[in-house]
C-alpha cells in the first residue's frame, strides 16, 4: 500500500515528465507566433534590450503560474472536502429534537 506523500510525489513527477515531453514535441514554428513587427523590432535591437525583453516575459509570467499553483495545491487538498457521509448526516438528524 502507498502512503500519501509518495502518490503526491509520483503523480507531480509523471506532471513535469509529461510537461517536458510536450515541450519537446511540439513544433518550434507554434512557440514563434507573434506579430511580426513586434519580431523585427527585437531582431534589430541590441542584446542589452534583448535581455531584458526576455527577463520581462518571466516577470510577467511567474504571479500567474504561482496563482496556478496554489489553486491547484488547494484545489487538491480540499478535494474530499465536501463529499462527507451521508450516513452520519442522517444519524445525526435523528438525534436533533
Amino acid at each position: 500500500m502507498m502512503t500519501k506523500p509518495y502518490k503526491f510525489r509520483s503523480f507531480w513527477l509523471a506532471a513535469v515528465l509529461i510537461a517536458a515531453v510536450a515541450l519537446f514535441v511540439v513544433p518550434g514554428f507554434v512557440h514563434a507566433q507573434g506579430c511580426v513587427m513586434c519580431y523585427q523590432s527585437a531582431a534589430s535591437s541590441g542584446a542589452r534590450l534583448i535581455r531584458a525583453l526576455k527577463s520581462g516575459i518571466i516577470v510577467l509570467i511567474l504571479p500567474p503560474l504561482c496563482l496556478l499553483g496554489l489553486f491547484a495545491r488547494m484545489t487538491y487538498l480540499r478535494r474530499n472536502y465536501f463529499g462527507g457521509d451521508a450516513s452520519s448526516e442522517d444519524s445525526s438528524a435523528d438525534t436533533m429534537p
